[in-house]
């Protein structure tokens, strides 16, 4: 059996200077080309409110979305270390509240760890979470719930006080427990300062080179009918195209009778046919 990878894993592909793979899948046929690929990490992400659910953002996104998706998520991801989201207001109330919703995508999605969106003053939940047996990736940058607050999706940390408080908000994160935290939109500068100073590993997504890892939405990475194209997405195929090509041709194939042909039908005997049609009926 192919060995899981582990949180133990990443720590030291950190401190080997290996660069660690992410992609965020949001289902069993994306996750199993994923963990065939040989990713170290798969990110059930909220942002399926938007790739795969048709919303504007990710906070319509439910706890039992997540649940649903994670399910889907681990039953193909037998190595890959598989990471949930937390979504919108799973995590702002009570500290029990967020604890038990954490313990739900472990429990029931069978997630590995789980991903929060925010700064330093998640710090005491993370502590929990991390105490309960709750592996926590941290998210800071662009952080997505937090889109509106934010006045859209903008770069985060261009200036010195904004980089310097990204800074304090990693190492806050890292202090509480997190083995991990996601850098998300943030110039290259900035990203590799964070990841020097950090003893966990940042992975980058629109953070430049120097992050200890990187990830990309699947969609996005494969041209799978994805809607955006930020600028920190690379594209390595477009079977968006090839897909859309393929149903245009079934279509007018149906339409002009040419599908299903002879080699996609099967056949009644002639006893059946002239049982069927009466005398003098046979096959054509």
């Amino acid at each position: 059996m192919t060995k899981q990878v582990t949180t133990s894993d990443i720590r030291k592909k950190k401190e080997a200077g290996i660069p660690i793979t992410m992609v965020t899948a949001y289902d069993f046929p994306s996750a199993k080309l994923v963990e065939d690929a040989g990713a170290d990490m798969i990110l059930v992400g909220d942002s399926l409110g938007m790739v795969v659910l048709g919303y504007d953002s990710t906070l319509p996104v439910t706890m039992d979305d997540m649940v649903h998706h994670t399910k889907a998520v681990t039953r193909a991801a037998k190595r890959a270390f598989v990471v949930s989201d937390m979504p919108f207001l799973s995590y702002h109330g009570t500290i029990e509240e967020a604890v038990k919703n954490g313990g739900r995508l472990m429990q029931e999605g069978l997630a590995r760890a789980v991903k929060l969106e925010g700064g330093s003053e998640l710090a005491p939940l993370i502590t929990r979470l991390v105490q309960a047996g709750i592996p926590v990736v941290g998210h800071i940058g662009l952080t997505p719930q937090s889109v509106h607050q934010l006045g859209g999706y903008k770069v985060q940390g261009r200036d010195l006080e904004a980089a310097k408080k990204l800074l304090d908000d990693a190492l806050a994160l890292q202090q509480a427990g997190a083995f991990a935290i996601v850098l998300e939109c943030v110039p290259q500068e900035v990203a590799k300062m964070i990841a020097q100073k950090l003893e966990v590993a940042v992975i980058g997504i629109g953070a430049g080179v120097d992050c200890d890892g990187q990830v990309l939405v699947f969609h996005d990475l494969v041209g799978y009918a994805s809607q955006l194209t930020p600028k920190f997405v690379k594209r390595y195929a477009d079977i968006g195209t090839s897909i859309r090509e393929a149903v245009a041709t079934y279509v007018k194939e149906v339409e002009l009778r040419h599908f299903p042909g002879p080699d996609h039908v099967f056949r009644a005997s002639e006893e059946t046919i002239k049982e069927l049609y009466g005398e003098g009926v046979t096959q054509s």
